[in-house]
């Protein structure tokens, strides 16, 4: 008698585990769909002689079906030059995440917001902050003795405070803590604790793929290691991290440990650095990961999926070289001098920075 709802639940079971794999495999192809790929749209270095080279950062990155651009770089026009060169249409994008708050990743946004007014842009919350942000008006302190007329909003201000953003009308959703933004997709939130970008928030791009996390990272101010060390606790395989590390003025024993710590300790797969990692880092880095470094210049194109990455241009080819070398010399010395004036006012050296 027992045997009927046994085998009856045991059905039940196979078909809920049947449409479970149907789901997973659906998720699995979405990831690894054809077309899946990164596509460097800003940098000062790069080979495709239709691109303008200027330092900054932008990158469009298509995978699981989303159409997702990273950051929109330092000048709009250049940015726009960029876009058309690849063939890009802005107006198709399924949202845009803004890394941080520096001029060199958003100086193209107006142009995006040209082309898709009411696409959803994710950008790091702040209080104050250019991407909007709201705070409760508790946040200061009231004196109920004085008179209404020297109070703010004459002592009876709005429970939350709405502040504008510099793009208004754009549809800026603020992230302040690792969220997922579409099925695997995720968008790190971290803050640097670096001397001269304290408090500067900044997000990185998580896409958990079949093949492990691929990771987009803009300048890396709250350190690249960090910043993989959260991803890691979303999938502990690292795939592949591209973008900026921010080590381009770092010394050698520095960028030596960050290169071996990627490595070494977070074991990840594929690195494809551009825009702030600095020559020496590009050399440390390709020493370290062999094959497994990826050029990454302004219009190269980096196919996702671990078939798919073999097209790829790996590391036996220099980093950088010839007017790929100049140009990049030439756009980090300018961004050195900034920070040689920045660290001057602040009365700190380029080794006090560091550490």
């Amino acid at each position: 008698m027992k045997l009927i709802p046994t085998l009856c639940l045991s059905a039940a079971f196979l078909g809920s585990a049947l449409l479970a794999g149907c789901a997973s495999t659906t998720q699995t192809s979405q990831m690894e769909k054809p077309g899946s790929q990164i596509t460097v749209i800003y940098d000062a270095f790069g080979k495709d002689p239709t691109m303008k080279k200027d330092w900054g950062y932008a990158a469009l990155v298509e995978v699981g079906g989303k159409r997702i651009l990273f950051d929109t770089g330092n000048d709009a026009e250049t940015f726009n030059q960029n876009v058309e060169a690849k063939g890009i249409d802005l107006g198709k994008l399924d949202f845009v995440v803004m890394s941080h708050r520096h001029g060199d990743h958003m100086a193209g946004l107006g142009q995006v917001l040209a082309a898709n007014p009411k696409v959803r842009i994710y950008g790091p919350k702040e209080n104050f902050g250019i991407y909007g942000a709201s705070l409760p008006s508790s946040f200061y302190r009231k004196n109920e003795a004085l008179p209404a007329e020297m109070r703010y909003y004459d002592g009876k201000p709005p429970e939350i405070m709405k502040f504008g953003a510099a793009w208004p009308g754009a549809n800026f959703e603020p992230i302040d803590k690792t969220t997922e933004v579409a099925p695997g997709i995720w968008l790190i939130a971290l803050v640097s604790d670096a001397t001269g970008t304290k408090e500067l928030k900044e997000l990185s791009l998580a896409i958990d793929t079949p093949d492990g996390i691929v990771l987009v990272v803009g300048c890396s101010h709250p350190g690249i290691e960090n910043i993989v060390q959260a991803a890691s606790k979303i999938n502990k395989k690292i795939h592949l991290i591209a973008g900026g590390f921010h080590l381009v003025v770092a010394p050698d024993d520095a960028v030596a440990k960050v290169a071996a710590s990627l490595h070494d300790t977070y074991q990840v797969e594929n690195i494809a650095p551009g825009h702030c990692t600095g020559e020496p880092t590009f050399a440390a880095l390709r020493q370290a990961f062999g094959n497994h470094y990826l050029y990454a210049g302004l219009g190269t194109v980096l196919p996702l999926g671990a078939g798919a990455m073999k097209q790829a241009e790996r590391g036996e080819a220099a980093a950088l070289a010839g007017d790929d070398l100049a140009i990049y010399q030439k756009f980090s010395e300018i961004s050195h001098d900034a920070q040689d004036i920045r660290l001057a006012q602040a009365g700190l050296t380029h080794d006090e920075e560091t550490h």
